[in-house]
């Protein structure tokens, strides 16, 4: 065949397989939907970045959550990322080796006996008890491995921001907390800080975490309350001096939130600090979990209030619980103005460190 023709022929079959690329590339590419990824489970932990496919759509979580299904309503946890087509199958069940009763509180284990867990895990008996809490009750129970072809896997370290205090031992703590003061919403106010509770060492930590707790449970009679019950006292925290003065109104600063949140300029530097407007909108401190215990973490990491220190500072430092109360409230209970008041904080923090297996330290009073 002369050379002319065969590049000729060469080139014609080049422009038609181009041509059939280009007709064929859109529908491959681009335009093809994502396969779906693993499918949503109500009793599964998501944390941020994590996906999961629902109704045919691929999402991804924005922060912790458990329970809500994937939407673009409800708190907003969930971002859209589009439909998906195929795939998106639940995990398997584990294997008959993981088969082990749930637990039940205050039914009668002897040693050895492995139970499964309320997040999901396997713990054995080391000791005979009447029901304790596997979590809280670490003596009497140790983390087990299923054996027999599955095992269990614990949750990621990220689900609860390094933050020291499991659920059930949060719950210990509160037993009369109002739905408001959830631990979810704890979790993920803790996230934004990241040296709370996580500086020094492990008993350092969980020192931090019963301080800061214990702090907040006198301050919100035990997570009971979101606003400041004398509403006689509310018109009295607009300072007019501040340049921005109380553009919510005279009464709209009152104390708020875990840690009672109050005045007009604290309202400003949270929100300044967090990037949430609270100056013009303080009500969401009482009607968002994260943004409560956000003003509360803020204060705990950043203000001196009439002490010397952050409370945080105070912890980590070795100044003891004492120094907290004075940080928080001291101008009105330390050195003898309400004695009461501050034993009422210290034995509340003694009680959380107790539940978290820690030594209290020394300097506990102010």
């Amino acid at each position: 065949m002369p050379r002319r023709r065969l590049l000729s022929i060469l080139a014609a079959v080049s422009v038609a397989l181009a041509g059939a690329a280009a007709a064929i590339l859109p529908m491959t590419a681009s335009n093809a939907a994502e396969a779906c990824v693993s499918a949503y489970s109500s009793s599964a932990v998501y944390t941020a970045n994590m996906r999961a496919s629902h109704n045919g759509r691929n999402w991804t979580a924005k922060w912790w959550t458990q329970g809500e299904a994937p939407s673009t309503g409800g708190s907003g946890v969930w971002a859209d990322n589009g439909a998906c087509g195929g795939g998106g199958t639940t995990n398997p069940p584990p294997a008959t080796g993981c088969n082990h009763p749930n637990w039940v509180a205050g039914q009668y284990y002897n040693a050895g006996s492995i139970v499964r867990y309320t997040n999901g895990l396997y713990y054995r008996a080391t000791n005979a008890n009447p029901g304790y809490d596997p979590v809280i009750s670490t003596w009497y129970w140790a983390p087990y491995t299923c054996t027999g072809g599955g095992t269990t896997t614990p949750p990621p370290t990220g689900n609860t921001g390094g933050f020291p205090v499991s659920e059930a031992q949060f719950n210990q703590m509160f037993p009369n907390r109002i739905g408001f003061y959830t631990y979810a919403g704890l979790i993920d106010a803790v996230k934004k800080f990241p040296a709370f509770t996580r500086t020094g060492s492990d008993t350092v930590k969980k020192q931090e975490a019963a301080a800061f707790l214990a702090n907040v449970n006198h301050e919100s009679g035990g997570l009971v309350y979101v606003e400041e019950i004398n509403q006689a006292n509310w018109p009295l925290y607009c300072d007019r001096n501040q340049p921005y003065g109380c553009p919510a109104g005279q009464s709209a600063y009152h104390g708020r939130g875990p840690i009672q949140l109050s005045w007009n300029f604290n309202y400003k530097a949270a929100g300044d600090a967090l990037g949430i407007d609270l100056l013009n909108n303080p009500d969401r401190v009482k009607n968002e979990a994260s943004v409560a215990y956000q003003t509360a973490v803020w204060y705990w990491m950043t203000q001196r209030g009439p002490g010397t220190m952050t409370p945080h500072d105070a912890m980590v430092n070795g100044r003891g619980f004492g120094e907290t109360i004075r940080s928080i409230n001291g101008s009105l209970e330390c050195n003898g103005g309400n004695p009461a008041q501050v034993q009422s904080r210290i034995n509340a923090y003694n009680r959380f460190a107790g539940i978290l297996g820690v030594s209290p330290g020394g300097n506990l009073s102010c």
